[in-house]
């Protein structure tokens, strides 16, 4: 591709999963964030809670002034509690409810313009139960996000069966999920991961082309799944050029030219297409990230 990437894309990073350090709400959250802002290849960034309220002062007037897109990521607010969204224990079901609230309010508080969280763990014998929970808590879910202001909402499409074990999952429940929930909050959508895809055994075709209409935002990123035995493998996301790793540059490429054929990459309203990257063991966070940029500049010089 000629062009130039940033005309159909705001490249983005998941500020807390580069710096994992800081994906409980503490931790080096200023500093990290800040290299982030200085740095002008990325046009937008996911960030999730901050616990200091102080502190999320700080990176608001930071982020105002970077003039980035921001976006707000609840994942971790459910992961790391081991709450579940569709618990089909209603106490467990509204507290984890409860928990996206208080993230929605601090989504807006940072200034976020998108809101995004995933579906809990299901038992196969109670899956459609979980299914109707999941419904219930979306629905409260977008009504809550609507009442404060005008963010978007995405639900990220994660493995069913391999690290995360989420309900959505793959391709065919998530368009009739994705296409319940649009039909009455038009802010709804899915968010879609390349990383993910190995997760779900879906090709990238598969598990795009059914969902193109609901796609709202968009993950780059890496998996191993080809062995349990294997370093990095599961939902974990190294860099590209991880031994046994699925995706690289060809992966990146395939990706890029589906996203452009479907039109979620377009040149009249760009979206977010952030990485989704991890240091393994003791790897250097700012080089992980200067691979993900490599990577994208040579998958998109081919596309």
């Amino acid at each position: 591709m000629q062009d130039s990437l940033f005309k159909y894309m705001k490249v983005g990073l998941v500020h807390f999963m580069a710096y994992p350090a800081t994906i409980k709400g503490e931790g080096p959250i200023l500093e990290t964030i800040r290299k982030l802002a200085l740095d002008d290849y990325f046009n937008a960034i996911e960030i999730t809670t901050i616990k200091d309220p102080e502190e999320r002062k700080a990176v608001k007037k930071m982020l105002d002034t970077s003039h980035m897109t921001v976006a707000y990521g609840a994942q971790p607010r459910l992961l790391t509690t081991g709450l579940n969204i569709n618990d089909l224990n209603e106490e467990g079901r509204l507290k984890a409810l409860q928990n996206l609230k208080e993230g929605i309010d601090e989504a807006y508080e940072i200034g976020a313009t998108g809101f995004a969280f995933l579906s809990g763990k299901y038992e196969e014998a109670t899956k459609d139960d979980s299914y109707q929970a999941l419904i219930k808590s979306t629905k409260e879910i977008c009504a809550y996000v609507k009442s404060k202001g005008n963010m978007t909402v995405a639900l990220e499409v994660f493995d069913y069966d391999v690290d995360k074990k989420s309900l959505v999952g793959p391709a065919d429940i998530a368009l009739r999920y994705a296409k319940e929930i649009r039909e009455e909050h038009e802010h709804f959508g899915l968010m879609v991961d390349l990383s993910h895809i190995p997760l779900i055994h879906e090709t990238i075709e598969e598990s795009l082309l059914p969902v193109k209409d609901y796609i709202i935002h968009a993950h780059i990123g890496n998996c191993v799944v080809k062995s349990p035995e294997m370093p990095g493998y599961g939902d974990l996301h190294p860099r590209f050029g991880f031994p046994n790793g699925e995706n690289d540059v060809d992966e990146v490429v395939d990706y890029l030219r589906v996203l452009l054929q479907i039109g979620f990459l377009n040149d009249k309203k760009p979206p977010i297409v952030s990485f989704e990257i991890k240091p393994f063991g003791d790897e250097d966070p700012d080089i992980v990230i200067a691979n993900a940029k490599r990577t994208l500049n040579e998958a998109w010089a081919r596309v």
